[in-house]
């Protein structure tokens, strides 16, 4: 009954098509014959006009027929004419040059940078585009189109080109858009490691995107707690350490010790998209809650991590600018600026030994880098988080470059008390594990 359906359909439309183009070139010669008084030259340009005009009709009826037949094959294991994978591919190239034109490329040589775009390369673009020494599997290599195998390919477009097709992905292929298109800094990351991915050798790639040997990680992985979570050995080990240090890289956030409340809050937040990352939103997508409570409170009961206790300040530095600057954002962080309508930051994040909401981070101890980041990412409105995120947006917004490279300092240059119980702490947080 389909099929019959599907060919009157067919039948009808052809029929109604050529009615038409008939009683279309009967009439042209009618009329032409009537204005013949316009001239010659006006009679011939409308003739061309109509056949023109009657050469794309009949293009456009042939085409629907064959699509409306269902003839053509879509069928992957066929693959493309040669034809047709040229014309893709030119016109794929020259759409990512025109609109990458103008891009600005930041500075990329960050041995930070590298390693968090690679991170992620590993865990979400190898399993299609292969790595050093490493080949396509087989699934990949039987798309249409298939994925090149990037470490021999990068070198072929521009700094700018990548940015474009990382972040935008690429039609009619398998290649996505990064999943937040507001965190522009991850993309960059990503090509950071991409424009070295073509230098590496297999040992360096490992001990770059999981921060060591191939052979080691598997021998570490019989070696620690008993009851890690397999979250941690399978994607959060690779940013931020089994220990949660965060490979001391400053682009990864420590997490040993932190409030399990805000751990479990921040994962709900990314998994929601409420809090965008490109990183770590497919990560927590694929978490349970009970999974995200585990993690929390695994982390949180590393001590020696961050605080929320009054905290010992680390060695001085040498360089009197920074001490000067680490000065300037004590007074902000235990005071705030008044004329600038800035609360002090250890209200909320400490250092303090006073209760605070415990889903409000700790700061004292976490990397400058990291927290400038999310200072920036505030202000741009391009970092979310748990439902008191918008404190954050509004507070940043009001600090000036100099004042947020002040402040993180500040915040870098504490070290945990190890008198606090890190267990303890988490025993008493745990509780308060709900869904905000």
């Amino acid at each position: 009954m389909q099929r019959f359906r599907s060919f009157v359909l067919i039948a009808a439309f052809a029929g109604g098509a050529m009615l038409a183009l008939f009683q279309l070139f009967q009439r042209a010669p009618a009329r032409a014959r009537v204005k013949q008084q316009h001239g010659r030259t006006g009679h011939r340009a409308k003739r061309w006009t109509f056949r023109i005009a009657g050469f794309f009709a009949l293009a456009a009826v042939a085409g629907s027929l064959v699509v409306i037949s269902g003839i053509m094959p879509i069928k992957a294991s066929s693959g493309h004419w040669v034809i047709t994978a040229w014309f893709l591919n030119f016109a794929m190239r020259r759409s990512v040059v025109t609109h990458s034109l103008g891009t600005e490329v930041p500075a990329l040589a960050d041995a930070g940078l590298v390693a968090k775009g690679g991170t992620h390369y590993d865990f979400g673009c190898r399993p299609c585009h292969g790595g050093p020494s490493i080949p396509q599997p087989a699934i990949a290599q039987r798309m249409t189109p298939a994925p090149p195998h990037l470490p021999r390919v990068i070198s072929q477009w521009q700094t700018q080109e990548l940015f474009y097709i990382v972040k935008h992905g690429v039609k009619f292929t398998g290649m996505p858009a990064w999943p937040s298109q507001q965190r522009d800094d991850e993309v960059w990351a990503m090509v950071a490691f991409l424009r070295e991915l073509p230098q590496l050798t297999p040992q360096q790639y490992y001990e770059l995107v999981r921060g060591t040997s191939d052979s080691g990680a598997a021998i570490n992985e019989l070696s620690g707690p008993n009851d890690r979570p397999q979250a941690v050995s399978e994607s959060c080990a690779r940013c931020h350490g089994r220990d949660g240090t965060g490979r001391g890289l400053g682009v990864f956030p420590i997490l040993a010790g932190q409030r399990p409340t805000y751990l479990f809050a921040s994962l709900l937040a990314y998994a929601r998209g409420e809090r965008l990352s490109g990183i770590m939103q497919p990560v927590a997508a694929g978490l349970s809650r009970e999974a995200m409570a585990e993690l929390a409170r695994y982390y949180a009961n590393f001590a020696g991590g961050l605080t929320d206790k009054s905290p010992n300040p680390k060695s001085k530095s040498e360089n009197p600018k920074l001490l000067e600057a680490i000065d300037r954002g004590r007074e902000i962080a235990m005071h705030g600026i008044p004329g600038q309508r800035l609360p002090a930051c250890a209200t909320c994040h400490g250092p303090s030994s006073t209760p605070r909401n415990p889903i409000y981070p700790q700061l004292a101890g976490q990397y400058a880098e990291y927290l400038a980041l999310q200072l920036t990412l505030f202000q741009k409105a391009s970092r979310g988080g748990t439902p008191y995120a918008h404190i954050m947006a509004m507070v940043a917004r009001r600090l000036t470059p100099q004042q947020i490279h002040d402040v993180t300092h500040y915040y870098a240059s504490l070290t945990a008390n190890t008198e606090t119980a890190a267990r303890v702490r988490s025993a008493r947080d745990s509780s308060a594990m709900r869904e905000p």
